[in-house]
């Protein structure tokens, strides 16, 4: 059953919860700066685990000492839903053991 997609208020009221990630047009983003690329690169590899566990994906780019994620959820037409919140909440719980902010 395709995810469905969340109001304006909804992902907001999620959004506050989620310090540093932000609605950019139809996607929730955030960048974390990390103090390494290997720190960063370590990130990288742990929220890929996070995704295939939730079978839910982000566009994850890494920089030198960045990581950038950008998600949407395709099965709900690209809108905002609970498992693009539920992923971001899952993150932030991991990143600042790799040192991000």
């Amino acid at each position: 059953m395709p995810a469905e997609p969340l109001s304006p208020h909804d992902i907001e009221a999620g959004l506050r919860d989620l310090p540093g990630w932000e609605l950019e047009g139809d996607r929730i983003t955030r960048t974390y700066r990390l103090p390494s690329h290997f720190a960063a690169a370590g990130l990288t590899v742990h929220v890929a685990r996070i995704q295939d566990e939730l079978n839910h994906h982000s566009d994850l780019t890494l920089g030198y000492n960045t990581v950038r994620l950008s998600v949407n959820s395709h099965d709900a037409g690209g809108a905002v839903t609970q498992k693009d919140l539920t992923l971001a909440g899952r993150v932030e719980a991991v990143a600042p053991g790799h040192g991000a902010t």
